[in-house]
């Protein structure tokens, strides 16, 4: 093994004294040990407080043909390397399935309404098969892509104080990159039209405006960008670093990796080698960090200290991710840039789920929760009683949660499957007989991890605001409020929640005045305007980060602010809290970075969505562990005898549409051509 390497792996996990044993440290040294078999030896070390010292392997413990697997998986190829997406487009955007004789057609139920199973479905019925959706959710279709509506989820009258707002409670981006969701979009008709991850001006340019606020250090991205010291040195870099910004760094570190696959051009952008090259640069990073995480990943490869992961984990959004899979958050880094191009839908994402629905409404059975799967596989062990090889091959047993009415079980049976079910829901299904070893391990072991959303809604839209119009819409309040504002001395006793006359009345009690009133943030300081459009702050506040909206809704002088995203144990901490409850907290963590001021266009009506704690989710997405993709990835998606599976989370693109398309017309082909 590499001598500097093995040096960085002791030098991070020999540490025996307690003060220098990080969260970080400890889960590096843990997960070292576990790699080779040291477990009692952490357990005598505990209770010295150190961790064992153990030399880890430079390269994944899987070999190359699995590696090869991984690196087809992400670039959508088949077994012979050659691109899958453009035979997947022909079939989702133009020509279908075939149709199917009237011999081959088959009984095939479909087990959830997410983008997966709907496409799935929509491929399957117009091919001619008799197709059945069951969905658990008694409300909607949709699965994560949930957006908060009139009309909308649960049916609701209206989430907002203005009936005419939305806000996504779920998928809110869609990357141009992501060819079989763009061309799905446009093949149904809907609008869509530019998301400004990146903040703009009023002629749509970039303005880089919004806010960077960590450290008790307030700066614009601009700024930031052209002088970084005043924010690096609150994190204590060294001064190799301290005129760096996090993203330039992070993306140095990354450089020596993605030159694998890609070429860097003179102009600093960068592209793909031609396909077979890219092929074996992507299994070679995946054999030499499959294993790794990417705290690991920073430390040990890249030589940054503990200082510099923290200004990178704070500022790009990696903090909470850190001891997860490199593979992950270097594919979704070389994804989320300022360069990349993002669409969102009108009217919301939600839309698109709508648009398939509607010719499959009849198919759908919904508040249909799958609690039982049995089936027959000819080629493999006989299922139980309830299936016969000259009957049905699947079996299904289903509990609707009686909402309103009587708790109902009804039994569904068919030729074929469909699995879109998430592995973490999929975990609580009995199926019978025992599917493969691998694929128990992939549902049982798959990570999912947990991200929370808190949406604020506003009667005017205070963030494209400049001085001129804050002083105008304060003095309609009351006349010097302006300046009260800006010396630190307003009300502070919540008087001034929602005092701005556009704010509708009724929405905000007198409890939560006393509640805002003791969670506001407290300072003298007042930013100056924001003056932008779309974009988002980051802070190290527990709102973390925080997106305006792209566009405002036609005849709504308001908007719903994503006043709080954040993931993994950042979310945690918003789900411990009641959903009420979360309202104040994250009104206050926007005034600790906009200002107090804010408060005045608060209408008192908020929304907010824990996938963790969601009943249909069981968490945002399966975002792997290190080694899972190596390990679990060739399980998730292969087919159980008349089982097959889709969904996002047997791609190598969790957490986006385009990774529950991509399955869906896979598990479309295999059981039409089964």
């Amino acid at each position: 093994m590499n001598q500097d390497r093995s040096t960085a792996v002791d030098s991070a996990t020999k540490s025996s004294s307690p003060s220098s044993l990080s969260r970080r440290r400890f889960a590096t040294g843990t997960a070292v040990v576990a790699a080779a078999g040291l477990g009692a030896g952490l357990t005598a070390a505990s209770t010295s407080g150190a961790v064992p010292t153990a030399r880890a392997s430079s390269r994944s413990t899987a070999d190359w043909e699995t590696c090869l697997g991984v690196a087809r998986a992400l670039l959508v190829l088949d077994g012979d390397s050659q691109p899958l997406v453009p035979r997947y487009a022909e079939i989702l955007h133009r020509s279908g399935l075939p149709r199917a004789r009237a011999t081959a057609r088959k009984k095939v139920l479909v087990i959830g309404a997410g983008p997966a199973g709907l496409v799935a479905a929509g491929l399957l019925r117009d091919a001619g098969h008799e197709v059945t959706v069951l969905e658990a959710n008694g409300n909607r279709a949709g699965g994560r892509i949930k957006t908060f509506r009139t009309g909308g989820h649960e049916k609701a009258a209206q989430p907002f104080a203005d009936p005419r707002q939305y806000a996504e409670a779920g998928a809110m981006r869609i990357p141009a990159s992501h060819p079989l969701v763009m061309g799905l979009i446009d093949k149904l008709g809907l609008e869509r039209r530019r998301f400004h991850y990146v903040d703009v001006d009023a002629d749509g340019r970039a303005a880089l405006r919004t806010w960077i606020n960590v450290n008790g250090v307030r700066m614009r991205r601009a700024d930031y960008l052209a002088a970084p010291r005043k924010v690096n040195r609150t994190f204590g870099v060294p001064a190799a670093y301290l005129d760096k910004p996090a993203g330039t760094i992070l993306r140095e570190a990354l450089a020596p990796v993605r030159a694998e696959f890609a070429v860097r051009r003179p102009d600093g952008t960068w592209e793909e080698k031609p396909l077979p090259q890219r092929v074996e640069g992507w299994a070679r990073v995946v054999q030499r960090f499959g294993d790794w995480s990417m705290y690991r990943f920073l430390t040990e490869y890249a030589k940054l200290d503990e200082r510099t992961v923290d200004l990178i984990g704070t500022l790009e959004n990696l903090t909470s991710r850190l001891p997860l899979a490199f593979l992950h958050s270097f594919i979704t880094t070389s994804l989320i840039s300022p360069d990349t191009a993002f669409w969102e839908l009108e009217g919301g994402t939600a839309v698109l789920p709508d648009a398939l629905l509607r010719p499959l409404r009849d198919r759908v059975r919904f508040d249909r929760r799958v609690t039982r799967i049995e089936f027959w596989d000819p080629s493999g062990a006989a299922g139980t009683r309830h299936v016969r090889p000259d009957g049905p091959r699947v079996w299904v047993d289903t509990v609707s949660e009686g909402r309103g009415g009587k708790v109902v079980r009804e039994q569904f049976t068919a030729d074929r499957a469909v699995v879109t079910v998430p592995f973490s829901g999929l975990r609580h299904v009995q199926v019978a007989p025992l599917m493969s070893y691998g694929k128990r391990r992939a549902v049982t072991e798959l990570h999912y991890d947990s991200a929370t959303k808190v949406l604020l809604e506003f009667s005017r839209r205070w963030w494209e605001f400049g001085e001129d119009d804050w002083k105008r819409e304060l003095e309609a309040v009351r006349p010097g409020l302006y300046d009260a504002y800006r010396t630190g001395r307003p009300a502070d006793d919540g008087s001034l929640l929602g005092a701005h006359p556009s704010v509708p009345r009724g929405h905000i009690s007198e409890a939560q005045r006393v509640h805002y009133a003791a969670a506001r943030w407290a300072s003298r300081d007042q930013p100056e305007a924001v003056e932008v459009i779309g974009g988002g702050s980051v802070s190290d506040n527990p709102n973390r980060f925080m997106f305006h909206p792209s566009h405002p809704v036609p005849g709504s002088a308001g908007g719903v602010v994503l006043a709080s995203y954040s993931w993994a144990d950042d979310a945690l901490r918003w789900d411990s809290l009641d959903d009420d409850a979360r309202y104040p907290y994250a009104l206050g963590g926007m005034q600790q970075v906009y200002g107090q001021r804010i408060e005045v266009f608060y209408t008192g009506a908020g929304r907010t969505q824990s996938w963790l704690r969601d009943p249909y989710a069981y968490g945002e997405a399966s975002v792997l562990l290190p080694g899972q993709h190596t390990e679990l990835l060739r399980w998730t998606g292969t087919p159980e005898g008349p089982l097959h599976f889709a969904g996002d989370h047997t791609s190598v693109k969790p957490a986006w549409i385009e990774g529950a398309l991509e399955s869906a017309v896979r598990a479309a082909l295999e059981v039409h051509l089964a």
